[in-house]
């Protein structure tokens, strides 16, 4: 089976990484977070040859899911979260969005589970809660491939913050030692914010975490 490719949009006021996973020689991608202007991107992979098959969110803050609807409306895909995180997908107020002057939210199609595989145009990935950053925060995983995308749970050198409504610092710090550390150290971590990383390099070096 041809190995998956990640390509990388940075969008939006807090540069957020928007990620769209694909397998080589295929058009078919999985999107991560489309942080705003659902409509660019969907323009942009359309023009390149890409088609959106699924649309997952590591969580609901106002900077990673802006452009969902609209990307949802284009592309005629479901909408993919963690279930641990309704309250701030669905509330203004706790995804943030209201303070940052332009109230959102978004309803999932679906909510899946921790652990739950969801398989989209052949590419399957496994849903791990990381709650911390949010409630319901997490990460998905293409075992296959050892890719991780880690949305603000993990960054090269540092975590998310936790100081937004329904954060907690312990929690975040306890999801990652126990959820994402027992992942390979050869894992390519693909965070939310800044470059990629592995999770060898943060078990050694992230200052957070030692």
């Amino acid at each position: 089976m041809a190995e998956l490719k990640i390509g990388r949009m940075v969008l939006g006021v807090c540069q957020t990484n928007c990620y769209f996973v694909y397998r080589e020689g295929s058009k078919e991608v999985i999107f991560f977070d489309p942080a705003d202007r659902g409509d660019y991107i969907y323009e942009t992979l359309e023009k390149n040859g890409f088609r959106v098959e699924g649309i997952l969110l590591t969580h609901g803050h106002f900077d990673h899911i802006w452009g969902s609807r609209k990307l949802r409306e284009l592309s005629g895909v479901k909408i993919y979260a963690y279930e641990g995180e309704q309250t701030v997908c669905e509330d203004a107020g706790n995804n943030v969005s209201e303070q940052a002057g332009r109230a959102y939210t978004v309803k999932p199609d679906q909510y899946l589970k921790d652990g739950e595989e969801i398989t989209i145009a052949g590419m399957t990935c496994k849903l791990i809660a990381t709650p911390g950053h949010t409630a319901g925060s997490c990460c998905y995983y293409f075992e296959e491939d050892g890719i991780l995308v880690s949305g603000d749970t993990l960054f090269q050198g540092s975590v998310g913050r936790t100081d937004f409504p329904t954060g907690s610092m312990g929690e975040l710090i306890r999801s990652v030692k126990e959820k994402l550390f027992v992942l390979p150290d050869g894992t390519k971590v693909y965070p939310g914010h800044g470059e990629a990383t592995t999770i060898g390099e943060e078990k050694q070096y992230n200052p957070f975490l030692q």
